[in-house]
């Protein structure tokens, strides 16, 4: 088990069950939220990264990252995108991002991503 909890954004029920799937069964403890408003609620202490869709119903990924990054300047945000550019990836890591990840993407991968995120904090 992971001492750090993950926090999934996304509002396709589909990407949420099978990120968090495979995330419990690496390990993390995780929490999930459909928007950027159910995303703060659930932003606690214990959340030791946040996986962040670019595209959400209330709000877009960057502002949820800004707002998470402000509450926690150390938790790691990665921010998932069905439409990536480079400009996109660039302000997102200008905006203090660790990273940007391109759906549809390999879950092996993200938990890769996630494990280095992590580490970085310790």
């Amino acid at each position: 088990m992971h001492s750090a909890s993950v926090l999934i954004v996304d509002d396709e029920p589909l990407i949420r069950w099978s990120v968090k799937t495979h995330l419990e069964r690496a390990g993390y403890d995780v929490v999930d939220a459909e928007n950027g408003g159910e995303a703060l609620a659930r932003f606690g202490s214990a959340v030791g990264l946040a996986l962040v869709d670019f595209r959400l119903p209330d709000t877009d990924g960057l502002e949820l990252l800004g707002e998470l990054k402000r509450r926690r300047p150390m938790c790691p945000v990665i921010l998932m995108t069905a439409n990536g550019t480079p400009e996109l990836a660039r302000v997102a890591l200008e905006s203090g991002a660790f990273g940007v990840v391109d759906k549809p993407f390999d879950l092996e991968r993200l938990t890769a991503i996630i494990r280095t995120a992590l580490s970085s904090t310790e």
